[in-house]
C-alpha cells in the first residue's frame, strides 16, 4: 500500500515527497509510514492511552492527528527542503563490522520540544517522520544555559513549550548561550501561542517525504551530568532496527498492554517499548507524573503485559501502599534498566510471580541489546543476558583486542540499530563510533555460557593497592543488609592503597563502618571492602530517575 498524497491520490511508493522532487523505494516509508500502515491495519485498535486525562486515542486517530501536525510543520520548514548531511560514522544499515559503509546522513528541519509525556509528542514523532523532518524533544530538568546551548546546537525551526517549563524555557532563550529567535507554541495555558490552535483541521493523508534508512528522525541528547550533553543522531533505519530486534528478541505481541514511565526527552520513553508497541499496533499508557501506586493501579486495571523501568521505580513499587494487594498476573515480563538492579528488588518481584530481568542500552546504540533464553535461571540475574537477534558484542582491552570468557574489559556493540553519530561533535563521534564499533564505556565480562554482565563505567574503576576494583560488584553485596536501601561507591584518596572505597548509603544511619566491614566478611576480598561511611537522605538523580554518580563522586569522593 502506498502513502496517499493530499490530492487523495496514492504516493510514496515512487517516492514523492510533495514537493516536486523523487526519490528510490523507501521501503514503507519507514517509520514516517507507521502511522498510516497502523491506521490500515488496526484503526480501532487504542494505540496511546493518557492517563493524566482518561483520553484514548486509536490509530485511526493517532494518524488523523499525525497529518494535522505535520501540515503545521510544513509550514515551519520541518522537512526536507533545506536538509543538511552528516557522515553516518555510526553504520546505520550495517549489520556487523565490516558491511559496506552506509551513505551519509540526511537531516531535515528540526522541532524542539520541552515537555513531559503528552499526545502532542506521540503526533510530533509521527509527524516528522511524515515530513523527513527531526524531533529533538529537551529535557526539561536542564538548566537554562544548558537549554540555551542545546538549542543552539539543534537550531530548530519551532520551538514547543508545556506551560510548566515556560521560565526555564525563557530563562534560556534569555541566556548568552542560545541564538535561537525563532517561532515558540506553547502546550497548556501558556503565554505562547497555542500548538493545539495553530494545528490545521485538515487530517487528511499527506504526502510522505522521500526518506531512506539513513534520514534522521530523532535527536536525543546524552544524560551526562557534566558539561552539556551531547545530541545522539537517530535515523529510520536506526529506529526501525531497534524495533525489529525488540520484537524478536523479547517476544512483544500486539495485544500488549504498557505503561511508559520513560519521560519522552529520554531513548527509554522512545526506544525501549513505545515505538516497537506503536509497529505492532499495542497499546502505550503514558501521564504527565507517574508515582509507584500509579503505575500499580495501571498495570492492574489495564491488565497490563509489559513493563521497563529503572531499578528506583522497580523498588518503590515494591514499597508502595498496595503492592501486597496488585494483581500482576497479567505482566508476561518486567525488565530493569538505566543500573543495577538489587537482588532484593528482584526477589521481591519473583515472589510475586512476574519474571524479572535485567536489560542494558544506551542512546548511541539500540537501546535494547540483550535478552534473557527462555526458561533463563535466576542464577543468571546478575547478567543482562544474551545478545539480541541483530547484535554483535564484544569485550576488549585497552589495545581493543578481545578479553578471554570471565575477564573485564570494555563491552563494545554493533548492530544496525547503532546511532549515525553525534550533531556537531566530530571528535566525540570518531571517539565512540569511528572503529566500526560502538565503544560503550562500560566495563563487562562475559560468562562461558554467553551471559553478559556490567561491572560499572570504566571511568569509574579504581585501583587499590594495584588490584582493579568495580563498584558495581561491591554496591550489588552492600545492598543486601537490611539497613542499605540504595548504594555507590567512589573512590578516595589513600596514603597506604593510593584508592580505596567510600560507601555512600541511603537507608538507616545506625550502620556503623565497622558493622559494614562485618557484613562484607566472606562476600568481598579486603581490598575491595570500603573504608569509609556516609550517609544521604535521599540519592541524587539524573535523566529518568538514574542515580547521579558523578554528583556522588564531586561531593564524596574527596577524602
Amino acid at each position: 500500500m502506498g502513502s496517499s498524497g493530499d490530492d487523495g491520490t496514492a504516493g510514496g511508493t515512487d517516492g514523492r515527497d510533495g514537493t516536486g522532487s523523487t526519490a528510490g523505494p523507501h521501503a514503507g516509508g519507514w517509520v514516517g509510514a507507521w502511522s498510516e500502515r497502523r491506521a490500515s491495519l488496526s484503526p480501532d485498535r487504542v494505540g496511546l492511552r493518557d492517563a493524566t486525562t482518561g483520553e484514548a486515542y486509536t490509530y485511526a486517530e493517532l494518524d488523523r492527528r499525525a497529518n494535522r501536525v505535520a501540515r503545521l510543520l510544513r509550514e515551519h520548514g520541518v522537512d526536507v527542503t533545506d536538509a543538511a548531511t552528516m557522515p553516518n560514522v555510526g553504520g546505520a544499515g550495517r549489520a556487523t563490522p565490516g558491511g559496506d559503509d552506509p551513505g551519509d546522513v540526511t537531516v531535515g528541519g528540526r522541532v524542539a520540544v520541552v515537555s513531559r509525556n503528552r499526545p502532542e509528542l506521540v503526533d510530533l514523532f509521527f509527524a516528522t517522520g511524515k515530513t523527513g523532518g527531526v524531533l529533538a524533544p529537551l529535557s526539561h530538568r536542564l538548566a537554562p544555559r544548558e537549554l540555551g546551548e542545546l538549542l543552539s546546537n539543534v537550531a530548530p525551526s519551532l520551538l514547543v513549550v508545556e506551560e510548566p517549563f515556560e521560565a526555564v524555557v525563557g530563562d534560556a532563550l534569555d541566556h548568552d548561550a542560545c541564538d535561537y529567535d525563532g517561532p515558540v507554541l506553547g502546550l497548556g495555558e501558556t503565554a505562547h501561542e497555542s500548538f493545539d490552535a495553530a494545528v490545521p483541521d485538515d487530517g487528511s493523508p499527506v504526502a510522505p517525504a522521500g526518506v531512506d534508512e539513513d534520514h534522521a528522525h530523532l535527536f536525543l541528547h546524552t544524560g551526562g551530568s557534566t558539561g552539556t550533553p551531547k545530541e545522539t543522531v537517530l535515523t529510520h533505519g536506526t529506529i526501525a532496527w531497534n524495533s525489529v530486534n525488540t520484537i524478536t528478541a523479547w517476544g512483544l505481541r500486539p495485544a500488549d498492554v504498557t505503561p511508559m514511565v520513560f519521560p519522552m526527552f529520554h531513548t527509554g520513553g522512545w526506544n525501549v517499548l513505545t515505538v516497537p508497541m506503536f509497529h505492532l499496533g499495542a497499546e502505550v499508557v503514558i501521564a504527565r507524573e507517574f508515582d509507584e501506586r500509579e503505575v500499580l493501579s495501571i498495570v492492574d486495571e489495564r491488565d497490563a503485559t509489559l513493563l521497563v523501568a529503572v531499578p528506583a521505580v522497580l523498588r518503590m513499587m515494591t514499597q508502595a501502599d498496595g503492592w501486597d494487594d496488585a494483581d500482576l498476573s497479567t505482566l508476561r515480563f518486567v525488565k530493569s534498566g538505566g543500573g543495577p538492579c538489587r537482588a532484593s528488588v528482584m526477589q521481591a518481584w519473583w515472589d510475586r510471580g512476574v519474571d524479572l530481568s535485567q536489560g542494558y542500552g544506551l542512546t548511541e546504540c539500540g537501546p535494547n541489546n540483550f535478552t534473557m533464553p527462555t526458561n533463563w535461571p535466576h542464577e543468571k540475574a546478575d547478567s543482562v543476558g544474551v545478545p539480541a537477534m541483530h547484535v554483535d558484542v564484544r569485550i576488549v582491552d585497552d589495545d581493543g583486542s578481545p578479553v578471554a570468557p570471565g575477564r573485564v574489559g570494555e563491552l563494545e556493540l554493533a548492530s544496525p540499530h547503532a546511532a549515525a553519530g553525534y550533531w556537531h561533535a566530530p571528535e566525540e563521534t570518531e571517539a565512540t563510533f569511528g572503529h566500526g564499533w560502538v565503544s560503550t564505556g562500560d566495563l563487562a565480562r562475559r560468562d562461558d555460557a554467553g551471559y553478559v554482565y556490567i561491572e560499572g563505567r570504566k571511568k569509574n574503576m579504581y585501583v587499590s593497592g594495584g588490584e582493579n576494583v568495580y563498584p558495581a560488584e561491591i554496591e550489588d553485596v552492600i545492598s543486601g543488609h537490611p539497613k542499605v536501601d540504595e548504594v555507590v561507591v567512589v573512590p578516595v584518596p589513600d596514603d597506604q592503597w593510593g584508592q580505596v572505597g567510600r560507601a555512600v548509603v541511603e537507608g538507616d544511619e545506625s550502620l556503623s563502618l565497622e558493622e559494614l566491614t562485618a557484613f562484607l566478611d566472606g562476600k568481598l576480598a579486603r581490598f575491595k571492602r570500603p573504608r569509609h561511611l556516609a550517609f544521604v537522605d535521599e540519592m541524587p538523580t539524573s535523566g529518568p530517575s538514574k542515580i547521579d554518580r558523578e554528583t556522588i563522586a564531586r561531593e564524596f569522593g574527596a577524602a
